[in-house]
Order: structure tokens, then C-alpha cells, then sequence
């Protein structure tokens, strides 16, 4: 589509650029049709510099990693011939060395590099960015919230910003790797500072707390997982992508478990008892997904 902005953020893309590394698609139209469009998704792919293959029985792909869990993989081009032994010898480790996203810290790579300010009302919230979505940045403008977004590991408490709230986003990768930013969640900690995560946040904040996380054998990446609030049994159909999940027996006693996932019982969210820290482990800013569990921006935006 055509993209417009609204004080610096797309109202139509939830990033200003393509993060994932590659695309597999099982069929790919030459043809594009919808009414804004201004490319097609192979150019825009190719302005990006992101790979792509088409033609893959997608969901003979999908039953084997259901099978199996979560596995590394790569694209790769048709191998041209080879003349020699060594020639042969280099390119078939090449072909076997496979890249693994769990032993880098992907935060640093889609985090901004300094801090922006989008200006609203009165009430000022930190928003750390681990990778966060332009729809989270939406939902604090259309409530009238004053948002600085900083860095992943930048240090607000100690730079000396003045805020109400912090929010801690989505993103990719390892929490158990995020400890300059586990840290300064610590400081927002002590300071009794309303705290609101989601996803990677989610991780972070438990983390904070003395949690610990692992990594799924599937993870959860769909429009549809139900999830219950523990508190008023009420069901919630979530949009997720996340790979990890919080331990639930090593949660401190002040924490609680708030929601649930209906399918694999695993944690997706916690609240502090008495103060106001909680997180969730699915994406309420709704992009894409329903919008049911959007009023818990209205819940943390109340605490300021």
C-alpha cells in the first residue's frame, strides 16, 4: 500500500522494514491487486535485500517441524559445478553451515540507536524498545500519552528522564541473553514505576523479578491461541510469535500467574500482587489479530 505517516510512524506497516531473513511461500502471484498497492511483494523483497522461494509444499514444511520442533534451515541456490576436490570439499561445508539466530542478541540488530520522542498529553512513558511494533506506538498516541522510545540497553534512569510508566515491547531472540536490560527493568522496579510488558517483555519483566525462561520445542506463531485470564475465567483469542516462555515454578511468591494458554498450559502473562508490574506473553496492540484484549493499554495507562 501506499505509506502514509502520521508523526513519523506508518498507518500502514508495523515496521519500516522487512526484519524476517526469508520468505517461503507456496504460491507466489506475479499479479498484485489490491486497490493501494504500489508494488509488488517481490519487489519490495528485493529492496530489501530478503530472499524468497516459492513452489514449497508449505504444509508437508509445517508437519515436519510439528514433528520434530523448532529447527535451523536455510535457502540456497542451485550449486554450480565444481572442478576440483577442494572446490567440492569447501562448498559442502558451506552448505552445511547453518546460522543460528539463538546465539546472537537480535534485539541489538532491530532496536533503535537513540532515543524519539512522540509527543502527546502529560503523562510520559518510557516505551524500551526490543524490536516493538508500530501499533503499540498507536495505541499510547490514541490515548494521548507522551512516549520516549529509547535503545534496548539505554539507561533512562540514569540519564535522568523524567517518566510515569514504562513499557517494555515485543521483540526477537533469547531473553536469558538480555541482562543489561533486565537491569535497568530492576531500577524501574525499585522504583515502584507502573510497569507494562508484552512478549519479549513479557520474558524480561519475569526475568526482573528472579524468573527464569526456556526455549519451546514448537513456540506459538498464529492469530488464534486461546488464552485464559486466571482472574475472571474470561477466554481470549491471541495473535502470537514467541519462541520462549516463562518458568512457572521459579516466578517469586509476589508474582502470580495471570494468563494461561489453553493448549499447552504454559505462561502467558504475570502480575505483581501488590504492585503495579504486569505483563503479557501474546500481542494485545493487535496487528494483525483481534482487538478483545486492547483495553489493557487503557489498564496500564490508568496507573500513571
Amino acid at each position: 500500500p501506499a505509506e502514509k505517516k502520521v508523526r513519523g510512524i506508518s498507518t500502514v506497516f508495523e515496521s519500516s522494514r522487512i526484519h524476517t531473513s526469508a520468505i517461503i511461500v507456496s504460491e507466489y502471484s506475479e499479479n498484485f491487486s489490491h486497490f493501494e498497492a504500489k508494488k509488488s511483494l517481490g519487489k519490495w523483497m528485493k529492496e530489501n535485500g530478503v530472499p524468497g522461494i516459492t513452489g514449497i509444499d508449505t504444509r508437508a514444511l509445517t508437519k515436519h517441524l510439528r514433528e520434530r520442533g523448532t529447527m535451523l534451515g536455510k535457502l540456497k541456490t542451485q550449486s554450480s559445478k565444481v572442478k576440483t576436490t577442494a572446490q567440492k570439499s569447501k562448498l559442502e561445508s558451506a552448505e552445511n553451515d547453518f546460522y543460528d539466530p539463538n546465539k546472537e542478541n537480535l534485539v541489538k540488530r532491530v532496536s533503535l540507536k537513540k532515543p524519539i520522542t512522540y509527543r502527546g498529553g502529560k503523562k510520559r512513558v518510557i516505551c524500551i524498545d526490543c524490536g516493538v511494533k508500530n501499533n503499540s506506538i498507536r495505541e499510547f498516541m490514541k490515548r494521548g500519552v507522551t512516549l520516549i522510545r529509547v535503545p534496548w540497553n539505554y539507561d533512562f534512569i540514569a540519564e535522568g528522564l523524567k517518566f510515569d510508566g514504562v513499557f517494555v515491547s515485543n521483540g526477537p531472540g533469547d531473553p536469558a541473553i538480555m541482562d543489561e536490560t533486565v537491569e535497568i527493568i530492576k531500577k524501574c522496579m525499585v522504583k515502584r514505576s507502573p510497569i507494562f510488558g508484552i512478549c519479549l517483555g513479557n520474558q524480561l519483566l519475569a526475568r526482573a523479578s528472579g524468573a527464569k525462561t526456556y526455549k519451546l520445542k514448537y513456540g506459538h506463531r498464529s492469530q488464534n491461541q486461546p488464552c485464559i485470564d486466571l482472574e475472571t475465567q474470561k477466554c481470549y483469542v491471541t495473535s502470537q510469535n514467541h519462541g520462549y516462555s516463562v518458568d512457572e515454578k521459579t516466578l517469586p511468591r509476589d508474582f502470580k500467574i495471570w494468563f494461561e494458554n489453553i493448549n499447552d498450559k504454559t505462561v502467558e502473562g504475570i502480575k505483581h500482587k501488590s504492585k503495579p508490574f504486569f505483563a503479557v506473553q501474546f500481542h494485545p496492540e493487535a496487528s494483525p489479530g483481534p482487538m478483545d484484549s486492547e483495553d489493557l493499554f487503557d489498564k496500564f495507562v490508568n496507573m500513571l
